[in-house]
Formats: C-alpha cells, sequence, structure tokens
C-alpha cells in the first residue's frame, strides 16, 4: 500500500501563521547574554539592562551594564557585543545590526561599601 500526499492541500504560507518574538523577549535574551560574556555582575553592582528595538526580523540593542575596575573596558564591551550578537541570533533566528554597550559605573575594591565597624549590642 502506498501514501502520496498532494501538495496544493497544504495551506498557503500566509494561512498557516507566523512567529513574532516580542521585543521584551529579546532583551531578557541580550541581558543575560551579557551577564554570561562578563562572568557575572560586580560586587554591589546591578544586573546588565537591555533595551532593544525591533524591525523586520532586525534587532538594535542597547546594553547599560556597570565593570569592575581596574578592567579592560574595550575588550569586555566586544566580549558583551559578540556574545549577545551571537546569542539572539542562535535563540531567536533574528539579524542584529547593533548592540550598543554603555558603561554606567565601574566598581572599585577601594571605594565597595564596608561592614560596619563598632560593636554591635
Amino acid at each position: 500500500m502506498s501514501v502520496t500526499t498532494d501538495v496544493t492541500e497544504r495551506p498557503a504560507v500566509r494561512e498557516r501563521g507566523a512567529t513574532t518574538i516580542a521585543d521584551r523577549v529579546v532583551a531578557k535574551i541580550s541581558a543575560q547574554a551579557a551577564k554570561e560574556a562578563l562572568g557575572g555582575v560586580p560586587e554591589g553592582g546591578h544586573r546588565p539592562h537591555a533595551s532593544v528595538v525591533v524591525h523586520r526580523d532586525a534587532a538594535r540593542i542597547s546594553i547599560s551594564l556597570e565593570l569592575d575596575y581596574p578592567t579592560d573596558v574595550g575588550r569586555r564591551c566586544g566580549a558583551v557585543r559578540t556574545r549577545v550578537r551571537g546569542r539572539v541570533e542562535e535563540l531567536v533566528g533574528m539579524e542584529v545590526h547593533e548592540v550598543a554597550v554603555h558603561v554606567e559605573r565601574l566598581h572599585s575594591p577601594r571605594t565597595a561599601p564596608t561592614a560596619r565597624k563598632g560593636r554591635l549590642a
């Protein structure tokens, strides 16, 4: 017994629907990828934050982050750009036209908040 399938029975692409990825999902993936590229968050710092603009399956991503001091800022930002672009393209299948990295703060061990000194009752 043989089974044949008539290709003309399949609905057209427009009739089958489409998958839409929300900007906030791309932003969460971007922020997580930035954190992975940095190897974590500086002590006393905040996690990276991303904002995204998506237009026709292409994204422009802006990442705000904090770094330890001293550090090679250029190398670390380059690693973030590479990781974010790769993860978004891999997980979402979206082309990334731009990844802008904004360093909001540098955290130095000398300026880190210290434990309260003195006696506790």
